[in-house]
């Protein structure tokens, strides 16, 4: 069984990649991270070649030339080390609000996966300094806009290597970054030769806000089988459109196993099966509830593996490579370039509107009594009271929101560096938006939970499946049913949480195990 991120306190980084919850353990929820041997020997061997091709005089981009189109001037050894540092004040040129905590957390640690797979060569030293970063709860000022994949965001994180920018020290306020160091006992450091190039490079802040986006995601996908599931009792909605022998003739396996995890969540629901023949066929939003959570579920898939595959590669350019004879060559090329996860982040979003297409008319087909067979938008005295009304056009909103986000980002481009970066893969804008869209659909699902509970207490919730009775029961524990109007913004904010936290999904996973 899968350990989930909030019991995950520690992750040693070098013999194995992270997996999916363990970077969310070091990014949402401070679980601290140390280096394997393995780790620490690829970083030095790394390192030591560097400083050779230094002392040797050798011609390597952005160690002894400029950077992008200024590749053509040439840096002396002598002034290396104030290229790095020119080229982390120069690029730290973000505007916009600031990186939320857990986006930042998250690039600080691809910075630390990415560059200690041995091709950087980077210090050991500055490393730790990054991993004393996390581990301390020091959290560096990053202006969330004007980047085009990389370059401008990771600048402000690398100023507070410096001691220069600002950052936060365990959720206080924005300080200097020299103080906030020493608020925590690290202190700042010299970039040395490829250090800034390499903490500004590669594809570190499009894959890490991908990664979070890609949790939420799957937290979301779970989360809308067991609303479906609740909706379809409330609507008394039959099961025979989940039968395996149908889904077995469609060759897409999340489609037969979106089907399964619904007649799993409701094995036991009386109301389900009182229910079975009640209509010949559902509507849409129910009926082809598999299909369509099984589409969305097929591309989060396809999604993860490739966002997956970027977390276990090297995004830096040049890279270092060891020869047989103890010398080793740099290669330059362009394996900083963001398609993949901008490709794939787009990706997800249309995959996560898709659900929150299907959830939000779920919610309106209950309360609208022209079809739920309950009271008008579910409550008891309809008229002097709206009831759940406009919490559906807030899952109508969202849903309009996400169709907006939705345009790819991906397939645009702006020439930059005169016209050496000829596309960019603009794909900062599209994790940006995928994550924005994750939050969106956790905010549409538990809508629907919320509405989902309500539209139960118009039947016997005893003959609830086991599973929907418990989520009924923790949605209850803090939401109580609504007899009248109220100010129903608490009720949706306390679900929106049982969701984000996965404390429903927590809750279902062990019912059904």
């Amino acid at each position: 069984m899968t350990t989930l991120p909030e019991h995950i306190t520690h992750v040693v980084l070098g013999d194995k990649e992270p997996s999916l919850e363990e970077f969310v353990a070091i990014a949402r929820h401070s679980a601290t991270v140390s280096f394997a041997d393995s780790y620490k020997n690829r970083v030095k061997k790394s390192r030591g070649l560097v400083e050779r091709f230094l002392d040797e005089n050798r011609l390597v981009y952005g160690v002894t030339t400029g950077f992008g189109d200024n590749v053509r001037h040439v840096v002396s050894a002598e002034n290396a080390k104030e290229l790095q540092v020119n080229i982390v004040r120069s690029h730290a040129v973000a505007v916009g609000e600031p990186l939320v905590r857990e986006q930042v957390r998250a690039i600080q640690l691809m910075i630390l996966i990415s560059l200690g797979k041995g091709y950087s060569g980077v210090r050991l030293e500055l490393l730790e300094l990054i991993a004393g970063l996390l581990n301390h709860d020091v959290v560096p000022f990053a202006p969330g806009e004007g980047s085009v994949g990389y370059l401008a965001v990771e600048g402000h994180l690398a100023l507070v290597l410096l001691g220069e920018g600002r950052a936060s020290v365990k959720g206080g306020p924005w300080v200097d970054g020299l103080s906030a160091l020493q608020q925590v006992g690290l202190h700042p450091t010299d970039l040395q030769c490829k250090e800034g190039l390499a903490m500004l490079n590669g594809t570190t802040s499009v894959t890490a806000i991908a990664t979070l986006a890609l949790y939420n995601a799957r937290q979301a996908a779970d989360l809308a089988d067991v609303a479906a599931a609740m909706s379809l009792e409330a609507l008394k909605g039959t099961l025979r459109a989940f039968d395996p022998r149908y889904h077995s003739i469609k060759a897409h396996p999340e489609q037969a196993a979106t089907a399964a995890h619904i007649k799993a969540i409701l094995h036991d629901s009386q109301l389900a099966q009182e229910n079975i023949d009640y209509r010949l066929q559902d509507v849409y939003s129910l009926r082809a509830i598999p299909q369509v959570h099984g589409a969305s579920r097929q591309f989060i898939n396809y999604a993860q593996e490739t966002i997956e595959r970027e977390i276990h590669s090297s995004g830096d350019n040049p890279v270092i490579f060891p020869l047989q004879d103890g010398d080793g060559v740099a290669i330059s090329g362009a394996n900083f370039d963001g398609t993949y996860i901008g490709i794939s982040a787009d990706t997800l979003c249309v995959a996560l509107t898709n659900l929150a297409k299907i959830s939000e008319r779920r919610t309106d087909r209950m309360v609208n009594s022209h079809f739920s067979e309950m009271p008008a938008f579910l409550v008891r005295n309809p008229g002097l009271n709206s009831g759940y009304m406009i919490v559906q056009y807030t899952a109508a909103g969202l849903y309009a929101e996400m169709k907006t986000l939705s345009l790819p980002s991906s397939i645009d481009s702006v020439s930059t560096c005169g016209n050496q970066e000829d596309p960019v893969s603009l794909a900062y804008n599209a994790v940006i938006k995928a994550y924005k869209v994750s939050q969106k659909l956790q905010s549409v699902i538990a809508i629907e939970v919320l509405v989902a509970c309500q539209a139960l207490d118009f039947h016997d919730v005893n003959k609830a499946s086991t599973v929907t009775k418990a989520v009924y029961d923790l949605v209850r524990s803090e939401v109580p049913v609504a007899d009248n109007d109220r100010a129903f913004y608490a009720d949706m904010a306390s679900v929106i949480e049982q969701a984000r936290s996965g404390k429903i999904n927590d809750l279902v996973a062990h019912h059904l195990n």
